[in-house]
């Protein structure tokens, strides 16, 4: 603990007795002499609030520290704990602030709490995230007193530190459970059903009338004299890349019921990019993920495993929403740079309404060419319900009639992706996680890779 410019103050109780000395002047109306009397109780209140002052501990003799039970999540809500311990042979009782950012709670939190002697205590006080990436937290402030309460100290303990706030790990987490868990059986038959149709090597049998003859092999078929064919499954490991823009248009506000404040669509963006990955991984695929805006944010090369997924949450955690235009051309020149063989491409993106086919539309249909993208745009739940609605006046009318043109523009443009092989989908905010990791399964169901 570190002291204050002025580390001491009056308590509650000092002006309370100070205030009882006023009686006094009631028998003082008839003899002035009783005046001093007054006095010399005012005398005795100050030589008492001296005596509890000195009997208060040094700041050097309390401890104080911040506690984090579990990772912070964006949206949902935590606890953090602060813990003081009292090294001196009084017991205080403390009032407690700590330096809370916006970004987790909009008030700092104010603690009371008795510290006895020897013994850490812990006081808890709720959070909830609304900003992923890093936040700042800053000094706890203390004033603390004896039972007496007449007199207090002040001090404050630098207790600043970082913290990251993930994106919402719940909804990762039952999406990938409910999912898989939902399709497993369903999935299982269709693969005894497409037993063969895959490119991976599973083992060799005898030939069967079936059996496609580019399939036989014939080093086997002279070892043992008659027709043995290659049996195949379906691939076990493919390449999954996640491409996140982070550019100005998802950065529109959507209003989440579920989370009692707007997100952007970033956010959103995100939290689907984490379920993905995560369901990805639990199939056995390496998982890459690149976001962007104008330049490169965040580059994950493509890999397996809990501690791949990790590296992912943590990046996926800092990306930041842009003022400006994103950077198209060099995120879809990275991917081809970085992965040559072909691989699954979920592009996360949204795109705006020009006279001319997007930059974004253009190089996913390039991208096309030599990979599987499914192409995601996040579109605008206030644009399709002005569309869905019926206009009353002639400002709604026109309205009205701007927002089915977009709609309709839109469909255009992802419909013109779909006959170049893109998987183009137009989804709201809200099913995005979901609808893509449908998407993602069908693919792996149908073998598309």
């Amino acid at each position: 603990m570190s002291r204050r410019r002025l580390p001491f103050a009056f308590g509650t109780r000092f002006f309370v007795a100070l205030l009882l000395g006023l009686i006094w002047l009631v028998p003082a109306w008839w003899s002035p002499r009783l005046i001093a009397a007054m006095f010399l109780w005012d005398a005795l209140v100050l030589a008492a609030w001296l005596f509890d002052l000195l009997h208060l501990p040094a700041p050097s003799q309390l401890a104080a520290r911040r506690i984090w039970n579990s990772a912070l999540s964006l949206a949902r809500a935590n606890a953090v704990e602060i813990e003081l311990e009292n090294y001196s042979r009084t017991p205080v009782y403390a009032s407690l602030v700590d330096e809370t950012p916006l970004a987790l709670r909009d008030q700092s939190p104010a603690i009371d709490i008795a510290v006895p002697i020897g013994a850490p205590v812990r006081q808890a006080y709720p959070i909830v995230p609304s900003t992923r990436g890093d936040v700042t937290l800053g000094r706890l402030f203390l004033r603390y007193r004896t039972s007496l309460s007449l007199a207090e100290r002040w001090a404050s303990a630098d207790l600043g530190q970082t913290v990251r706030v993930l994106p919402d790990l719940e909804q990762a987490r039952r999406y990938a459970l409910y999912l898989i868990r939902s399709r497993q059986v369903e999935m299982e038959k269709r693969r005894r059903r497409q037993r063969g149709m895959g490119r991976e090597f599973e083992a060799l049998r005898e030939y069967r009338q079936e059996d496609d003859m580019r399939d036989i092999c014939w080093p086997a078929t002279a070892r043992r004299h008659q027709l043995i064919t290659r049996t195949y499954r379906m691939e076990r490991s493919q390449t999954v890349w996640i491409v996140l823009d982070a550019g100005r248009l998802l950065r529109a506000q959507v209003q989440d019921p579920s989370r009692g404040f707007r997100s952007s669509k970033l956010d959103y963006a995100v939290d689907a990019a984490l379920s993905l990955a995560q369901v990805a991984s639990q199939y056995g695929d390496r998982v890459g993920l690149l976001a962007y805006g104008r330049a490169i944010q965040r580059s994950v090369g493509v890999g397996r495993g809990p501690l791949h997924v990790r590296c992912i949450l943590d990046s996926l955690a800092q990306v930041r929403g842009e003022t400006a235009e994103a950077n198209h051309a060099l995120a879809a020149r990275a991917l081809l740079r970085t992965q040559s063989r072909r691989s699954l491409v979920v592009w996360i993106t949204d795109f705006a309404e020009t006279p001319t086919t997007p930059e974004v539309i253009e190089y996913a249909g390039q991208m096309s060419r030599r990979h599987l993208v499914v192409f995601a745009a996040v579109n605008q739940p206030d644009l399709l319900a002005l569309g869905r609605s019926i206009p009353q006046t002639e400002e709604e009318m026109f309205r009205h009639a701007a927002a089915l043109e977009i709609i309709q523009r839109r469909e255009l443009l992802l419909r013109g992706l779909r006959e170049r092989g893109v998987l183009a989908i137009d989804l709201g905010p809200g099913m995005l996680a979901e609808s893509l990791i449908n998407q993602y399964l069908q693919i792996k169901d149908r073998n598309l890779l």
